[in-house]
């Protein structure tokens, strides 16, 4: 079945359907990792987009149930060169399209992936559509422009769990109590969290302060999301309620971003965002630099940061925009890309024990 993808500058991709029938309608970005499509796929930060793989095979090793990062696929469509049908690994308990196709995921392949990433990185990211049920140009074009833009939308609302459940099941020996605010979490995040020693519980976005407090966590954490951290006020006053009370604090991605706002401080879109396995950033404390996995559109603006509070931690090297902050006085730190990657490097998983560093460090302040 042909398939084609339209943007909405006025650019057309004829090519062939390899999942859902229908249309999907986001914006659309690109990625540069060579593998991980599924955790891609599952990452709920990808909600209201289409997700364009530059690299040139997909699919070749299959979907299985161990790779997910999320109760599904949050991705509205998925653009790749060529998608493969029969994978070749022990792993594998079905194809790509099969998968694509089972949780409704319009997706293309056999268009110029190299051309679209060229657009989306001379004219930045824009909104899109995948059809399989309508081939005019114009009418596709007209849809991709009348499509809500990700700036100023909400999506939190969307991803976030619907109510409280402990991470793991059962009760738990591990010393250190967490909650994690759920804005869009990766698994991942969570296996790690409970491997560094901490029991988990996650809590929805619309959380009050009162309720993640009477948990009498040891420390707060503040997951990866999707969308526009700008247009979540309700989540501010929670984070700096949580402030006050001098908690160790841990945020990640648009938790990093929806803290900087608690602070005081401000976000942008960035003109085509950080997606891919191989961002490489600079800790400023040493010079290090860390290879990193990344998935955002928007950065902390620095200069509106309150620098006699905060300071910033790391430093994305491609376009020195702000990968990191800490804030001076009180146990909070957050980055800006993915220390428990999938998929990606492992290079920052240091991070995690800095949390719990730092809840050793309140409660031995309180004995």
């Amino acid at each position: 079945m042909e398939a084609y993808l339209a943007l909405a500058d006025g650019h057309v991709f004829e090519g062939r359907a390899v999942g859902a029938e229908g249309e999907a309608t986001g914006e659309l970005v690109f990625n540069t990792s060579m593998t991980g499509y599924q955790e891609i796929l599952t990452d709920p930060s990808y909600a209201g987009q289409i997700v364009t793989m530059t690299y040139v095979h997909i699919g070749n090793y299959g979907v299985n149930e161990d790779d997910v990062e999320s109760r599904q696929p949050f991705a509205r469509g998925f653009v790749m060169r060529e998608c493969c049908f029969e994978p070749s690994n022990h792993r594998a308990t079905a194809s790509l399209p099969e998968y694509l196709r089972k949780n409704g995921i319009v997706a293309i392949d056999g268009v110029d992936t190299r051309a679209i990433t060229k657009i989306l990185r001379t004219k930045g990211a824009m909104n899109a559509i995948i059809s399989t049920v309508d081939s005019d140009h114009a009418s596709l074009v007209k849809k991709a422009q009348q499509a809500p833009s990700m700036e100023g939308t909400d999506y939190v609302r969307e991803v976030s769990a619907a109510a409280a459940y402990h991470f793991g099941g059962g009760g738990s020996d591990k010393p250190y109590r967490v909650v994690a605010l759920d804005f869009g979490v990766k698994q991942n995040i969570l296996r790690l969290l409970n491997e560094a020693g901490c029991d988990v519980t996650v809590v929805p976005a619309t959380a009050t302060a009162e309720e993640i407090l009477a948990h009498n966590p040891d420390g707060i954490f503040l997951s990866n999301g999707p969308g526009d951290p700008a247009a979540l006020p309700y989540l501010y006053p929670t984070i700096q309620a949580l402030m006050d009370s001098g908690k160790p604090m841990f945020g990640i991605c648009l938790g990093h971003q929806v803290l900087a706002h608690a602070l005081g401080g401000k976000t942008f879109k960035l003109k085509f965002g950080h997606r891919g396995g191989n961002q490489p950033v600079r800790r400023e404390e040493n010079g290090c630099v860390e290879i990193t996995s990344q998935n955002h559109g928007f950065a902390v603006d620095p200069d509106s940061l309150d620098t006699s509070k905060v300071e910033l931690t790391h430093i994305h090297l491609n376009d020195n925009t702000c990968s990191g902050l800490r804030h001076k006085t009180l146990p909070i730190f957050s980055v800006q890309y993915h220390p428990e990657a999938s998929p990606g490097p492992h290079d920052s998983r240091y991070l995690f024990e800095q949390f719990t560093k730092l809840m050793d460090e309140a409660k031995a302040a309180r004995v």
